[in-house]
């Protein structure tokens, strides 16, 4: 490294601060599926890959809490839409 350089008064640290209501971690996922959230963001023309597998998080969360009946419910409403 060269000598001119000084970093006395630099800052350890992320160079981008978090946004409130936000946590930064470290979590490990299969190779194949950062892949495929990956690929959906280039499919849709580009994005945030995180904010994607956030979504599906909430999504999950969501319907984890939603009744078999309305789960049923909602499935077949969707499917049916498909084969109209």
């Amino acid at each position: 490294m060269r000598k001119e350089y000084d970093f006395s008064k630099g800052k350890r640290g992320a160079v981008v601060p978090v946004p409130k209501g936000k946590t930064r971690i470290t979590i490990r996922l299969d190779d194949d599926l950062l892949e495929w959230f990956k690929a959906q963001v280039d499919a849709a023309g580009g994005g945030n890959y995180q904010s994607l597998i956030n979504t599906a998080l909430r999504e999950h969360m969501k319907s984890a809490n939603e009744p078999l009946e309305k789960t049923l419910r909602r499935v077949l409403r969707e499917e049916l839409r498909k084969a109209s």
